[in-house]
C-alpha cells in the first residue's frame, strides 16, 4: 500500500511512504507560516516525480496534531480534499507519533523505559505525549496534552519543544532539540502500527487542545444619545 502522508502540526511536510516502511520521496518546509501555500505544490511535485496519480494511492494519511489552529487545519483540510477527490481512504494519526518514531531508537539504545516528545505550543507551553519503549516500537503511554515544560515528569525529553525549554526540563536530549514531526516519519509510524496488526484510524479530528486565538466579535455598542 502506498500512502501520501501530510503533516502541518509544526513544519509543513509531505511524503510518499510504502506499507513496508520505505520513504519514496519527501518534502519539508522550514517556514511555519505558509502551510496552505506550499502543501498542494509539494504533493503535485511528489506524485509527478514518482509517476504516481491519486488513484494509485492506497490512502492519504494526515497528522492530527496537536498543533496551532491555522497551521494544523491547513494540512487536515488538504488531506480531506485530496482523499475525497481521489476517492481513496483517509487516515489520521497523532503528529507526535512521528517524533516518537524518530526518537525510539535513541531511547532504546540509551536504556530508557519511557520518554517524552515535545513541540512548541507557544505561550511558554509545549505540546507533549509520553511513550513507552518496546521491541516493536514506541507505544503511547500518556497524552497528548499542553502544559508548561516545568510541569512535566522527569523523563528524557525529545523534540523542538525540549530544545526551547531545556532549562525547565529535567532531562532534555541534546541530539533531538531541533526535531519536529514530519510526514515521512508519520508514514513510518503508520507502517509500524500496521506491521503489528493495528488498523489505521479514519478519524482526522484535529487535536487543537485549546481554543483559537481568534475570537468572534461581540455585538456593537449602541451609540449614546
Amino acid at each position: 500500500m502506498l500512502l501520501l502522508c501530510l503533516d502541518s502540526s509544526a513544519v509543513a511536510s509531505a511524503a510518499l511512504v510504502t506499507g513496508a516502511g520505505e520513504v519514496l520521496g519527501s518534502f519539508a518546509s522550514p517556514d511555519t507560516r505558509s502551510h496552505a501555500e506550499v502543501l498542494a505544490p509539494a504533493v503535485r511535485d511528489l506524485l509527478a516525480g514518482h509517476g504516481v496519480t491519486g488513484g494509485d494511492l492506497g490512502g492519504v494519511l494526515v497528522g492530527t496534531g496537536p498543533g496551532p489552529f491555522t497551521g494544523l487545519r491547513a494540512g487536515i483540510a488538504t488531506a480531506r480534499a485530496l482523499a475525497f477527490a481521489w476517492d481513496v481512504p483517509l487516515h489520521g494519526l497523532m503528529s507526535l507519533e512521528a517524533l516518537a518514531q524518530d526518537a525510539a531508537g535513541h531511547a532504546r539504545a540509551a536504556g530508557h523505559e519511557e520518554f517524552l516528545v515535545l513541540t512548541d505550543a507557544r505561550r511558554q507551553e509545549v505540546y507533549w505525549a509520553r511513550f513507552a519503549v518496546a521491541e516493536d516500537g514506541p507505544r503511547p503511554a500518556g497524552g497528548p496534552g499542553v502544559a508548561a515544560a516545568g510541569q512535566l515528569p522527569a523523563l528524557p525529553a525529545y523534540g523542538r519543544g525540549a530544545g526551547i525549554y531545556a532549562d525547565r526540563l529535567a532531562r532534555p536530549v541534546p541530539e533531538f532539540t531541533e526535531a519536529q514531526p514530519t510526514a515521512s516519519s508519520l508514514g513510518l509510524a503508520a507502517a509500524r502500527r500496521t506491521a503489528r496488526g493495528e488498523q489505521l484510524s479514519p478519524d482526522t479530528t484535529p487535536l487543537y487542545l485549546r481554543e483559537s486565538d481568534a475570537k468572534v466579535p461581540g455585538p456593537r455598542k449602541r451609540a449614546g444619545g
